[in-house]
């Protein structure tokens, strides 16, 4: 066993939390249920029955997207409601059409909700060591894919001049 091995320290021994940081759990918890519950009552289908690609945050009197509406390009979050309310009835494929990365990031706040519930009751992170560290790894990634996707989607309108794509 080398010193850098005794150095690091297991899971089982992370500190209990704080009441005010598992409240902080529940508080997150609770408001991403409240997002997946907007997102199922929004309807992201035309009248014909087809997946929209985008705008399906205007039927919460939202505004349309004011970068689109300047430069007639999408931002980078453009088709992102329209992702979530897409994957929270399970038609990922259309989802993924929509925008991939909102899918990456419904699942994973999907996937907090429970691993909040489990951190409270167990008083601990569970599988982290770092809630910090796993939190920046996994919005500096998912910023990333973002503006990767972005930057595809923008250079192929602008190189192959595909009016109406969008």
């Amino acid at each position: 066993m080398s010193l850098k091995d005794e150095e690091l320290e297991p899971l089982d021994v992370l500190p209990v939390m704080t009441r005010w940081v598992r409240g902080t759990l529940v508080g997150i918890a609770l408001g991403l249920t409240a997002l997946f519950a907007v997102a199922s009552y929004l309807n992201p289908y035309r009248s014909d029955g087809s997946a929209r690609r985008m705008e399906t945050h205007m039927q919460l009197g939202l505004p349309e997207c004011t970068f689109k509406k300047v430069t007639k390009l999408p931002c980078p979050s453009c088709g992102m409601t329209t992702s979530f309310a897409l994957t929270i009835r399970g038609d990922l494929t259309d989802a993924v059409q929509a925008n991939s990365v909102g899918v990456l990031l419904a699942l994973t706040l999907l996937a907090a909700i429970p691993w909040c519930i489990a951190s409270v009751i167990c008083r601990r992170t569970i599988f982290f060591q770092s809630a910090e560290r796993a939190l920046m790894v996994i919005v500096i990634g998912l910023l990333s894919l973002m503006l990767v996707r972005w930057a595809i989607l923008v250079g192929l309108k602008v190189w192959f001049k595909l009016d109406g794509w969008f």
